[in-house]
């Protein structure tokens, strides 16, 4: 089974060793679809902090939705976690738009295993 995508590629610059590229996809099948921007700061525990970014997979637009969403956290003290989860639904913005709000708790890791809380709110739709 074929589906028709649609959607555009930024390439990283070469200087970053995991040389990765970000896929926009802005219709799938036919329907419109958008993503979010995420990022901030984990609880401190075990005497530090991580901060982590990521942008969410494609949803479509204009019904009821969540958005799944994965990351890595930045290396802090020898180590990172990972971050993955869904948001929860939209939250509708006064004039148009909307945002996501989630929080969950990172994947253990470190010479001393532990997890880190995150939470906050995703971008405006784009």
């Amino acid at each position: 089974m074929e589906v028709p995508v649609t959607g555009f590629m930024f390439n990283s610059d070469d200087s970053d060793p995991l040389h990765t590229h970000q896929l926009f996809i802005t219709d799938w099948d036919g329907r419109q679809v958008h993503v979010h921007e995420f990022r901030g700061v984990t609880s401190f525990d075990d005497g530090h902090h991580h901060q982590y970014a990521g942008t969410t997979e494609p949803a479509q637009t204009g019904v009821p939705h969540t958005h799944w969403y994965f990351t890595f956290t930045s290396v802090d003290d020898g180590h990172q976690h990972e971050i993955r989860g869904v948001t929860g639904p939209a939250i509708p913005i006064p004039g148009g738009g909307h945002y996501h709000e989630f929080r969950g708790m990172t994947t253990l890791s470190g010479a001393h295993p532990h997890s880190h809380h995150y939470s906050g709110n995703t971008s405006q739709e784009f």
